[in-house]
């Protein structure tokens, strides 16, 4: 297993620009985003989902800031929001204007929406005056038409250069509380687009792989997209773009980020064993239990839930806290030092019980308070048994090896 230090690349050296009180660039923490799928006029609605959305880890929250009403909503929202509001502007700068009366934190502009330059550079006075930050919001599927013309399509250069077009506007009027971000739904596009802009400007960049879809699939799409330039180092902020509950995107970019090492643990990291001919319990189902039994939980630990006591305390030593199943009972460890012995039926509830106290005390005072050598002696008891029961090798495994011997050298024992 990587130890505690070990992280992803260096990350890449950007510039900091403020969202509200959330740093972005320079450094700062890798922030998580998501965006509101309420109307913005139902401002009751949206700070709901908004308060979900950071109960999940979200550290900023977008609101779509299309009409009249949503900007009148976003005077009400910004107030009242546990975390900074961006605005997301479509075709109208006026909203963008009436956003920023709003008192939002940030916004987000598309520059295939709005490509007229006195406009876009009349939204960035009022942001360089107001002391707002503007995310330049390049998207593949919407870039400016003379661009599809020049490039032949959506291609990296096309959009690395329409990001620098509109940079160029916001520079003419002095505005440089710019983050980036050049998204695309094809994968292998986003990546190269990013790598590309990240070798022409120490802006902090924003990643997302946009309109990822639904489901699994999505969430592996936006895996792939951001955490390969999260492992190289690029990215200031990110998004998951899930046809889902914004909730999911949040909470799958909190573990993300907790996955690479690129921020504390906020809740449980639970692993398990893939289970084998050893196992006593049914893995999975415990796996999924303890899931559910620590949900929300800030339990900022690592959990193993381990097929079997024979080999699951030293699979899993490195884990903060630990169960393992022998004959029909669970053997509690932790950092591989058995600690007690509990009925298999209690196994979830006395993983929960032993990860509060570890938070609450530590995990030296809990193991001063147990009965470690009686815990090992049953332990070891249970693993002998086993071995006595099943072999060591209780998924056939040399067998197959020897077997697979005698086929290829003609010895096929006839």
């Amino acid at each position: 297993m990587l130890g505690p230090n070990l992280t992803a690349a260096p990350r890449r050296k950007t510039r900091r620009i403020m969202v509200g009180n959330v740093p972005v660039g320079d450094g700062a923490p890798i922030s998580v985003q998501s965006m509101t799928i309420t109307k913005t006029a139902d401002v009751e609605g949206t700070l709901q989902q908004v308060y979900a959305l950071a109960g999940a880890g979200a550290d900023i929250v977008r609101c779509t800031c299309n009409r009249e009403d949503a900007a009148e909503g976003l005077a009400r929202i910004v107030p009242r929001s546990p975390v900074p509001i961006i605005a997301d502007i479509h075709n109208n700068h006026l909203m963008a204007l009436a956003a920023l009366e709003a008192g939002v934190h940030g916004l987000r502009l598309n520059p295939g929406n709005i490509t007229n330059p006195a406009k876009i550079k009349e939204v960035a006075a009022a942001a360089r005056d107001r002391g707002v930050s503007i995310r330049i919001g390049v998207n593949a599927g919407s870039l400016d038409s003379r661009l599809y013309d020049k490039y032949g399509g959506a291609t990296p250069e096309a959009m690395v250069e329409s990001a620098q077009i509109e940079l160029g506007y916001f520079q003419e009027v002095g505005f440089e509380d710019v983050k980036i971000s050049v998204k695309a739904s094809y994968v292998p596009l986003m990546i190269e687009a990013y790598r590309m802009l990240a070798d022409v400007t120490d802006h902090p960049l924003h990643v997302g792989v946009t309109e990822a879809g639904p489901g699994l699939p999505g969430l592996i799409k936006g895996t792939a997209g951001i955490g390969t330039l999260l492992a190289e180092g690029i990215g200031d902020t990110i998004r998951y773009s899930l046809t889902a509950d914004p909730v999911e995107e949040a909470r799958a970019g909190r573990q993300l980020l907790e996955c690479l090492g690129l921020r504390a643990r906020k809740n449980v990291d639970l692993i398990a064993c893939p289970s084998c001919g050893r196992a006593e319990i049914d893995v999975i189902a415990v796996a999924n239990a303890a899931m559910a039994a620590f949900g929300e939980r800030e339990i900022p630990l690592q959990v193993a839930v381990m097929g079997c006591v024979v080999n699951g305390p030293g699979e899993a030593k490195d884990a903060d806290l630990g169960i393992a199943a022998g004959r029909r009972k669970g053997h509690l460890f932790i950092k591989g030092q058995n600690v007690a012995v509990v009925a298999e039926d209690a196994m979830v509830e006395a993983l929960v019980e032993y990860a509060e106290a570890i938070v609450r005390d530590g995990a030296d005072a809990v193991l001063r308070r147990a009965d470690t050598e009686r815990a090992r002696r049953e332990a070891e008891a249970d693993r002998r048994a086993l071995l006595d029961e099943k072999g060591a090798d209780a998924n056939a495994s040399e067998a197959r090896v020897d077997l697979i011997h005698r086929k290829l050298h003609g010895d096929d024992g006839a």
